[in-house]
């Protein structure tokens, strides 16, 4: 029987960062520029995803793409006060681990949807210090 090889890294287990070296997550900038204010949360956005993010400002607009931006990095949890937010329901709003949020289904604009996450204190390592962090999960660009 051969036995099986494991990779060992230095990093743990963790839903958002699986066990290797490879990060998925990268930041998220903000489109047309930083912002007015220091930013709470740090947005990430998953690689596979980031050609959809760098569009955002095209498809919908940049005052609609900062919007979005400016609401997940400063207060996440609560509704946006101009577009819709909602949790998602059944599988796919359940929480990725321990510490985050449910998801929440942002309404960019009548064609662009944005799925995220957020948590308050989130490390990637024991020793790390905690940093809020909002995820972004999904974007669609199609209608309903």
């Amino acid at each position: 029987m051969v036995p099986m090889c494991q990779r060992i890294t230095s990093k743990p287990a963790s839903p958002m960062i699986p066990n290797s070296s490879y990060e998925p997550h990268v930041r998220a900038r903000r489109p047309g520029g930083r912002p007015d204010e220091k930013p709470k949360y740090r947005v990430l956005v998953h690689r596979r995803f980031l050609m959809y993010y760098n569009e955002l400002a095209d498809r919908v607009g940049l005052k609609q793409a900062q919007q979005f931006w400016d609401h997940v990095s400063q207060d996440p949890g609560n509704p946006d006060p101009i577009a819709s937010t909602c949790f998602l329901r059944g599988r796919s709003g359940r929480p990725k681990g321990p510490g985050w949020s449910r998801t929440i289904h942002y309404e960019v604009s009548s064609s662009a949807r944005i799925d995220y996450q957020y948590h308050d204190a989130y490390t990637t390592e024991p020793d790390s210090d905690p940093h809020p962090v909002v995820a972004i999960l999904t974007i669609n660009y199609s209608s309903h």
